[in-house]
């Protein structure tokens, strides 16, 4: 036997059954795994108070509503003051298995992404300071962050490291896709099948592939034709500068896509049946058919997992010496 073919049946002999999705692109969420409850707890109760921005009003969940696919349904967002946000908001779902946060990646992780909001004049507009002097004046808070980090006071760190924590359970495991590939081939029909099949054999799975169907790279927007687009958002150049990646965002993810409308950097897709056929003729330079269109939707819509469960927490109460937010006006 040759060497080569000897190693392959070695690997063989000692790897034990392939799992059934082994050969795919794809592969299933996996379940959260929660490190410290407590820091969890505070985190998401930072995740839904409103108290971290100057108005009182805008929460993490404002933008990232977890009842409505971690994302507002908006093409951008509103902000402080009512204003327009520049870009549509990414669902938070999933989010810790990209390779980083943004539509251009700036922050690095969840926990560089959650500082962000806070501080910015557009969307929470607020700063670390008076954010971490609100929470601190709190009781009931200043006795969590002391069981969950064993200090007398929070720091703009611990709330991010909360916040992060929090968002990493929020993933969306057992979607029918995940039962499909794990073995269950009941969980979908032809038409789902076909537009799977349609799905890998377009080229669509060279940028969303993986647990997450996206987020694991970055790719130009326009790659066959150019995207028209009103949105003044240049991407990575925005930060680099540089020509080369004008356009370049981040992959979104595909998971629980349908209930993540309306789609792209700008919103512009109203639908997924509109975003698929953008796509098609930007990205593959090819132009799906009706049929077509309507199985990779098909397919799409087998990606939306299990949402998180659990109930809105019950918010500490602000005291009299609790910094007042600036009202709206």
């Amino acid at each position: 036997m040759q060497f080569s073919k000897l190693v392959v049946a070695l690997v063989a002999m000692t790897a034990g059954p392939a799992t059934s999705w082994s050969a795919e692109p794809i592969q299933p969420v996996p379940a959260a795994k929660v490190k410290n409850t407590g820091m969890v707890e505070l985190g998401k109760k930072l995740f839904f108070d409103p108290r971290l921005s100057m108005s009182g009003f805008i929460s993490c969940n404002s933008c990232h509503n977890l009842s409505m696919g971690g994302s507002d349904n908006l093409k951008t967002s509103i902000g402080d003051y009512w204003q327009q946000g520049p870009i549509n908001s990414p669902t938070v779902l999933n989010s810790s298995m990209n390779l980083a946060q943004f539509w251009d990646g700036r922050a690095k992780n969840l926990k560089e992404q959650a500082g962000g909001p806070i501080a910015n004049p557009g969307e929470m507009a607020s700063s670390h300071q008076l954010a971490v002097d609100v929470l601190n004046s709190i009781p009931a808070y200043k006795l969590e962050f002391k069981q969950a980090f064993g200090k007398d006071s929070a720091n703009i760190d611990m709330v991010t490291d909360a916040i992060a924590a929090f968002e990493e359970t929020l993933v969306t495991p057992d979607s029918r896709f995940d039962q499909y590939l794990k073995g269950n081939k009941k969980a979908l029909t032809k038409t789902e099948l076909s537009g799977y099949k349609l799905f890998k054999d377009s080229g669509c799975t060279a940028c969303h592939y993986g647990p997450a169907v996206g987020g694991t790279s970055f790719q130009k927007m326009g790659l066959v034709a150019e995207y028209d687009t009103k949105n003044k958002a240049q991407g990575v150049a925005g930060l680099t500068g540089k020509d080369a990646d004008r356009m370049m965002f981040k992959v979104p993810t595909l998971r629980n896509v349908e209930l993540t409308y309306p789609y792209f950097h700008d919103g512009e897709a109203e639908t997924l049946e509109e975003a698929v056929e953008v796509m098609g003729k930007l990205q593959l330079g090819r132009a799906f058919t009706a049929q077509e269109v309507d199985d990779i939707v098909a397919f799409m819509k087998t990606l939306t997992g299990k949402q998180p469960d659990f109930k809105l927490p019950i918010l500490p109460p602000s005291n009299n010496t609790t910094p007042k937010p600036k009202p709206f006006g």
